[in-house]
């Protein structure tokens, strides 16, 4: 698959979850837990200690599913990450080696940003979609005033978002939302219900 189709598939639910445990194995079963309710993309964050083991296990036995690596901080943490088997990689800042080793190996980079300068900043050097972090710091009309300027931004709100304002996001004009614990937490069952619950809410967004 293409760096530009991973990317296409990665945002085409308009939602990706984000997995922050204790340790590798808890990462690996949250992650199944939404992917068994029908999420297709999971981003397991690199401060969960273990990550990587958790990436190469999810990707080796879910070889349909999307898996990224989340909190990508420097080229050698991106290439690390790659090497386990993340197909795309997410960072909470903006970091020229994160985004060109990525692009060396055809792995998507979405970048953090919180300013329309970084926006036009990261476009520059190449990203695939921009991580607007932490998304709880201005509401969904914020990006709705940016995108008036910069329609071709692809933003990603992440860090704050919920169940409940993840539909204002995507009518605001986000590509698609990144949720952690609002969407993953509280064992298999709950965090089905959930995404059942907010892939309906957003297709009705659309």
């Amino acid at each position: 698959m293409y760096r530009w189709e991973t990317a296409g598939a990665v945002t085409a639910q308009r939602v990706f979850g984000i997995v922050r445990t204790p340790g590798p194995g808890e990462a690996v079963a949250a992650a199944d837990a939404v992917l068994d309710a029908g999420l297709h993309a999971v981003e397991i964050a690199l401060t969960t200690p273990g990550a990587l083991r958790a990436v190469a296990q999810l990707t080796e036995r879910r070889p349909g599913a999307l898996i990224g690596a989340g909190t990508v901080l420097d080229g050698a943490a991106a290439r690390a990450a790659v090497e386990a088997g993340a197909r795309f990689l997410v960072s909470p800042s903006l970091h020229r080696e994160v985004i060109r080793t990525g692009h060396r190996y055809g792995v998507p980079v979405f970048p953090g940003v919180t300013t329309p300068t970084e926006m036009v900043r990261a476009l520059e050097e190449g990203a695939d979609a921009l991580k607007l972090f932490p998304a709880s710091a201005v509401p969904p009309s914020w990006l709705r005033d940016v995108r008036a300027a910069l329609p071709q931004a692809p933003v990603i709100p992440t860090g704050g978002v919920t169940i409940e304002n993840a539909p204002e996001w995507i009518a605001a004009g986000a590509v698609a939302c990144g949720m952690g614990s609002a969407l993953t937490s509280g064992g298999a069952q709950a965090a089905g219900e959930r995404v059942t619950a907010l892939l309906g809410r957003l297709a009705a967004a659309r």
